[in-house]
């Protein structure tokens, strides 16, 4: 009774697969783009690969410009990882189905499968491409590259180092380590800081140009050279005199965003510690000023700015 009851479920399994109808099409379907998309992963792996190159060549590259174009490669490469594979699974599952759809009429199970399909695509389908419109306009538009630094609004915690860039979502490394996806139809606007640094300007006000460069080497010695800290030990930008007993001395340095407090606190609370205890022959004449001076943003206001001339 047992053998019998095997090969009748053997029987109908066999006659299911070999007749064509709407449950053996579906299964199919399911199983033809599971291997698409095993095959689209190691597809996207060749592209990883030239993506984490030119990434490297765009990190090793001295030409401003040389490296804006290498990041932009690499943006659009990251985008290619996803249209491959979506365009890989599409077209072999459009194909299968042309191929095994049964040519009779609409039983009740296809009907059935396309009332689900409808179901399914009417919650998801809208979500992505309201996602991948947002992502289309932000890369035409090229609001920022992989490598950027970026602050999303109107969520304020947010930002850091652009990763990934697909039509649907950008990928986000804080600081602290921390990885964000973010659906791009959530992106209202960017803020974006260009090279993934800011320049800060100490101006430094002294009575004796050597004594100061002294104090200002001294404390430049002391100040954490890294990329998540300060990327190059402070350096003298310009030296002007002002008066016979008086010295300019400008202190440039560059940080990523959320580590200016190393310039703007720590640089200048050991530059007055460290002249306090000078006593009389004190090296500051005043307190130092601190400001950014991103050049971009000096071209930029200098147009906006009109300043009078003098009559």
């Amino acid at each position: 009774m047992q053998e019998y009851n095997t090969n009748k479920i053997i029987t109908e399994l066999a006659e299911f697969i070999a007749r064509p109808n709407a449950f053996r099409s579906v299964l199919i379907l399911v199983l033809a783009m599971a291997l698409a998309y095993w095959f689209s992963h190691f597809v996207a792996k060749i592209i990883i690969r030239i993506a984490q190159f030119t990434a490297r060549r765009s990190d090793a590259e001295t030409n401003e410009s040389k490296k804006l174009q290498l990041r932009r490669l690499e943006t659009h490469l990251s985008v290619t990882i996803a249209v491959t594979r979506a365009f890989i699974v599409g077209t072999v599952a459009f194909y299968v189905w042309q191929v095994v759809s049964p040519a009779v009429s609409l039983s009740t199970a296809a009907i059935g499968a396309s009332a689900f399909f409808i179901v399914v695509a009417g919650a998801t389908l809208g979500m992505v491409l309201r996602d991948i419109t947002a992502g289309s306009a932000m890369i035409i538009e090229r609001w920022f590259d992989v490598g950027d630094f970026i602050r999303v609004e109107p969520f304020l915690d947010v930002n850091g180092v652009v990763e990934r860039i697909t039509l649907r979502s950008t990928k986000i490394r804080s600081l602290n380590g921390e990885v964000m996806w973010m659906h791009n139809q959530y992106m209202q606007s960017v803020k974006v800081t260009p090279g993934g640094l800011r320049t800060i300007a100490i101006d430094i006000f002294v009575n004796d140009e050597a004594k100061g460069n002294d104090l200002i080497q001294k404390v430049a010695s002391t100040i954490p050279v890294g990329p998540l800290t300060v990327t190059e030990a402070p350096a003298l930008a310009s030296t002007v005199q002002w008066s016979e007993d008086l010295w300019l001395l400008t202190v440039v340095a560059k940080t990523p965003p959320g580590r200016e407090w190393l310039m703007e606190d720590y640089f200048v609370e050991t530059l007055n510690d460290i002249a306090s205890r000078q006593g009389k022959q004190r090296v500051l004449v005043r307190k130092p000023i601190v400001r950014y001076a991103d050049p971009a943003a000096e071209r930029s206001f200098k147009r906006a700015v009109r300043l009078k001339k003098k009559s």
